[in-house]
């Protein structure tokens, strides 16, 4: 049954992991920055963002040597909305990535970060496609597969001539982005997120033009490149029906260190989001144990994303460990949630996000155009889809967890109109080619947003 606003507030006013988990810090009380972070400019001393739920939330490329070389900003400026989004065309070279950006874990931030991002830095070669080019390169369709260096050349040797965009991709990074975005406009009120993100890239051209991205999109990468490594790349595959199909060169972004710059950043980090995709690397396991320690050790929150379905399934044990010791939050889909309990395909994704909510204090599971849900202490709270007319599902899932976490960040009590928030972030990336939510967007839906938090009236429409 979907729970009402009454039963909401009540259900997570009582003792659960996060209240646990935040007294465990060592002064007891949440960090200092999201104490402030509700209150829009000029709010008064009783907004509804006081909540129970806010405490508690507050605890607790063309041919294949364009690889080797720059890219091509092909009619993009610096102002435009998907700035680090840019349309490649086989073979052309327009100029060469400024590679001015490098950024490390010395580099001078914020007193604390609101959100710091642990996942795989791959750039993302996005391209429409159809059933024919897959068939003719054995490629199946819609499932993501991880292949070498020599199979990634031959599949963009496949893609000469065809128009197509290189991003600093990956999945967290569109969640960062776009949650960087939400938290950047000005016309919510707010004060601007602080969003940061460590990883892995290598010391090629790859890696400058995914540092120079990120920071251009004002997601702080601050992780220092691998000497001689090679950057990870996902090339990304969609059909006419919307379906996409991934294939994923690791790289140098398949390594995670977990060293004193790292560690410092964390225990300086509000959220740790942990990308589903390390899980896949045995030897960032215990990496990724360590930083989960010590988020909880500085009453940060924990972020888990399930990412995807095989991985789950390779990973099974690690993942069950992971999350069930240290989440505070999970996404998943549908599939991927059944996945992590065991259920079969026949149970309902209400009857995953019920049971994986038993264990994790807050639990987020799409649908697609089906709808979502939002799992309480072993309730489960439906958000019906926005109407929308999809283009590319890929991303749609980035996008949703953003809503998700912005919704929190700005201490919202309406689990509801929080999961509503995410829907429509994550239908207007589908109804766009494109993985990224643009500026324009973040800013209409961060003001309705707002004025949701002050009349606790949101409506589903987009």
């Amino acid at each position: 049954m979907a729970l009402t606003s009454a039963t909401t507030a009540a259900t997570v006013s009582s003792p659960s992991r996060i209240i646990r988990r935040f007294s465990s810090s060592p002064d007891s009380r949440p960090p200092s920055s999201l104490l402030h972070l509700a209150p829009r400019r000029g709010a008064g001393g009783n907004s509804p963002l006081a909540c129970s739920w806010h405490r508690l939330a507050v605890r607790r490329m063309g041919r294949a040597r364009a690889l080797l070389g720059g890219f091509s900003d092909a009619g993009a400026s610096e102002s435009d909305d998907d700035e680090e989004e840019h349309a490649l065309r086989g073979g052309q070279r327009e100029g060469e990535v400024d590679d001015a950006v490098e950024l490390s874990a010395a580099a001078v931030g914020p007193e604390r970060w609101d959100v710091l991002g642990l996942g795989q830095a791959m750039v993302d070669f996005s391209g429409m496609v159809d059933d024919e080019f897959l068939e003719r390169l054995s490629i199946e369709k819609g499932t993501r597969k991880v292949i070498n260096h020599e199979e990634r050349g031959r599949v963009l040797r496949a893609m000469d001539g065809c128009s197509y965009k290189a991003a600093a991709g990956g999945s967290l990074s569109n969640s960062l982005v776009a949650l960087a975005r939400l938290g950047s406009s000005q016309s919510a009120g707010y004060p601007e997120l602080k969003i940061a993100m460590a990883g892995s890239v290598g010391s090629d051209p790859l890696g400058s033009f995914y540092r120079a991205k990120l920071h251009r999109a004002n997601v702080h990468f601050l992780s220092k490149p691998v000497k001689d490594g090679t950057t990870g790349t996902v090339i990304v595959l969609t059909t006419q029906d919307a379906q996409r199909t991934m294939l994923a060169y690791q790289g140098t972004s398949s390594t995670l260190s977990y060293d004193s710059d790292l560690a410092s950043l964390v225990s300086k980090s509000n959220v740790l989001i942990v990308e589903g995709y390390l899980f896949e690397l045995p030897h960032t396991i215990e990496a990724i144990k360590q930083a989960c320690e010590d988020a909880h050790k500085n009453g940060a929150l924990i972020a888990v994303t399930a990412s995807d379905v095989s991985c789950i399934k390779r990973c099974y044990n690690d993942f069950r460990d992971i999350v069930g010791n240290y989440a505070d939050i999970l996404f998943a889909n549908a599939n991927e949630a059944r996945a992590i309990c065991e259920l079969p395909s026949t149970d309902s994704p209400m009857s995953a996000t019920r049971y994986l909510s038993h264990s994790v204090p807050l639990v987020s599971v799409t649908d697609g155009m089906h709808g979502s849900y939002i799992g309480v202490k072993g309730e489960a709270i439906y958000i019906p889809p926005p109407s929308c007319i999809p283009v590319d599902t890929c991303g749609a899932g980035d996008a949703y967890a953003s809503g998700i976490l912005y919704g929190i960040l700005r201490g919202a009590s309406d689990l509801k109109g929080i999961g509503l928030l995410a829907s429509r972030v994550a239908a207007v990336v589908v109804g766009q080619q494109g993985t990224r939510l643009r500026v324009q967007d973040a800013n209409g839906l961060a003001e309705s947003f707002a004025h949701h938090l002050d009349s606790l009236e949101f409506c589903s429409d987009v």
